[in-house]
């Protein structure tokens, strides 16, 4: 099958995925009455009623700059302290547990803390989305390094390979099946946690909209919000990171397992 037979055929898998979903929605509200589940027509009707109105932009602008910017922030420090640690051993093994101890550490946790550090506001949410983000990245940065073909770098050696043809045709590839899967986890850990974030400390965006849904008691606005801003990560993933997928899948490379 070529290329754009198997881009089309993963979109209409995708595609008959959220399909079933929204089935699996509407049959749990005729299980389960509104009160537990809003139906589909209910939840689409507020969906629309939030964007014709342009209720919706600003607290939608507010969770992807928390979502984004703690993104980036935790990416960024991730993907430099990996790359470093993958390098030198001595740095990987000493930052490795500190991570993974961040990692295990609850999102809730991290959002107390940045309440009492910050104060509330979107400090907090940004804040605990790159803590978030930063050992997810750092993890995959780091097997990335370590699981290159050391015959090949040897081989490179040999050879007196240029440093830029060593690191576009060894390092790059085998870096980047490690975090393209890396890249969608924590991102979408960074919408999840900053939504988390704004709820529970007040701050501005679709998670302060949702605890207002919430102390309203409307449940179908309450579905809008979350089918919203799902609707909109969907779209930032697509848009940050399908041109690094495609360009796996062009290559024959196919990511590694996600952290």
């Amino acid at each position: 099958m070529s290329g754009g037979g198997v881009h089309l055929a993963r979109v209409g898998w995708g595609a008959f995925g959220l399909l079933a979903l929204a089935l699996a929605w509407q049959a749990g509200n005729w299980a389960f009455g509104p009160f537990v589940l809003p139906s589909l027509a209910e939840t689409g009707a507020a969906l629309a009623g939030l964007v014709a109105g342009g209720a919706a932009l600003r607290p939608l602008t507010e969770t992807a700059a928390h979502s984004l910017g703690g993104f980036l922030a935790g990416a960024s420090a991730g993907l430099a302290l990996g790359l470093l640690g993958g390098v030198f051993v001595p740095v990987g093994a000493a930052v490795r547990p500190v991570l993974t101890a961040i990692l295990g550490t609850p999102p809730i946790a991290w959002v107390v803390l940045a309440l009492l550090w910050f104060g509330p506001g979107g400090g907090a949410p940004t804040f605990t989305v790159a803590v978030t983000a930063a050992p997810i990245v750092f993890l995959a940065a780091l097997q990335g390094v370590r699981a290159r073909d050391p015959r090949l770098s040897e081989m490179a050696t040999v050879y007196r390979a240029p440093a830029l043809l060593r690191l576009t045709d060894l390092l790059l590839p085998r870096l980047a099946q490690f975090l393209a899967p890396a890249f969608a986890t924590a991102l979408a850990f960074s919408f999840k946690v900053s939504v988390m974030a704004e709820v529970l400390s007040g701050a501005d965006g679709v998670g302060g909209a949702i605890a207002t849904a919430r102390a309203h008691l409307d449940l179908p606005q309450t579905m809008a919000w979350i089918v919203l801003v799902v609707a909109f990560l969907l779209a930032t993933d697509a848009a940050l990171f399908a041109p690094l997928r495609g360009w796996l899948a062009a290559n024959g490379t196919a990511p590694a397992a996600a952290v």
